[in-house]
This record gives structure tokens, C-alpha cells and sequence, in this order.
């Protein structure tokens, strides 16, 4: 098997949200983890995970892998999302948690650190048990306020590809 670096470092497109949800689980769970018991190594882990993720989706990140090979399936049928709106909502987690890895291992500004971690747990909380995604939500508004072109997704711009029923269509066809 030859190793093609353009398939590598290539961001799915449409992501399931299923393992997105996951992914956001397990990220809540170690900032809970490195706050609750004072634990900075965690955010080591933490920082790798998303860079990885954001420069190759699941590609280069074993909780991507765990996500989208074993526990999405097992989740049943995938449900589609729009790749860039998951891909920015992965830099803003990439830059909190390097933001918290420097504020610690930098600075030793240990409250300020814990409080960066607390809020991507928040954020990824939302994710994971609603299904809401805060990276998703200020995407689209930065899409609407015209700083991130439209061609920049198309299915973002364009609600109808989401709705059927501006379409025309019945919402449960």
C-alpha cells in the first residue's frame, strides 16, 4: 500500500457528524479529566488530537480513527455534515488548546489555563450531548457577515441543500 500524502492530509467531505459527536465527547472528557485532577500532560494529547485533526481529519488522529471506524458505525446509519464548517470548529479547538498548553507550560499561568479548558469543555459538551456546534454556529456567521466567501461551502450558503422543505419538498420524504 503506497502512502499518498495529498489522502493523508485531506479533510473529509461530508463528515459524519455521529463520529464528530464522539470525538467532541472524549475531548470534553479529558479537559473534565485535566481540570478535575490537576492533570496538564493531558493537554499534550489534547493539542496533537486536534492539529491532527484539522490538518487530516481522522487520518492522523487515533481518536478520529476510534471515532469514525468503530464507534460511528456502530452508532448506525451516518448523518452528513458540510466538511468546513467541522474543519474550522477543529482550528478553534486547535488554537484553545494550544492557547492552554502555553499558558501552562509557558507562562504557569495555571487559573488561566483551566479556565481556556473549561471553556472548550463547554463548547465540546454541546457538541456532544446536543449535537451543537459552536465552531459550526460562528462559521455560519462569519459566512453571513461575508468574511468567509460563499464558495467556501456551498452547502452552508445555499439552506435548501439542507432543507427539503424549501424545496419544495416534504421535510420527512
Amino acid at each position: 500500500m503506497s502512502l499518498n500524502v495529498r489522502t493523508l492530509f485531506s479533510f473529509p467531505n461530508p463528515v459524519n457528524e455521529k463520529a464528530a459527536r464522539v470525538v467532541a465527547g472524549v475531548v470534553m472528557a479529558m479537559c473534565a479529566t485535566a481540570i478535575g485532577f490537576g492533570q496538564p500532560w493531558l493537554l499534550v494529547p489534547l493539542v496533537y488530537g486536534f492539529w491532527a485533526r484539522v490538518l487530516s481529519g481522522p487520518s492522523l488522529s487515533p481518536l478520529g480513527q476510534l471515532a469514525t471506524r468503530v464507534v460511528a458505525p456502530w452508532l448506525g446509519q451516518p448523518r452528513r455534515v458540510a466538511r468546513p464548517p467541522k474543519r474550522f470548529a477543529q482550528a478553534v479547538g486547535a488554537g484553545s488548546s494550544t492557547a492552554a498548553l502555553v499558558l501552562w507550560f509557558g507562562f504557569g499561568e495555571q487559573t488561566a489555563t483551566w479556565v481556556v479548558l473549561g471553556m472548550l469543555a463547554a463548547a465540546a459538551s454541546l457538541e456532544s450531548f446536543f449535537g451543537y456546534c459552536l465552531g459550526c454556529r460562528i462559521f455560519g456567521l462569519l459566512m453571513k457577515a461575508g468574511l468567509i466567501p460563499d464558495e467556501v461551502c456551498g452547502a452552508c450558503a445555499d439552506v435548501s441543500l439542507r432543507h427539503r422543505e424549501l424545496r419544495g419538498e416534504p421535510a420527512n420524504a
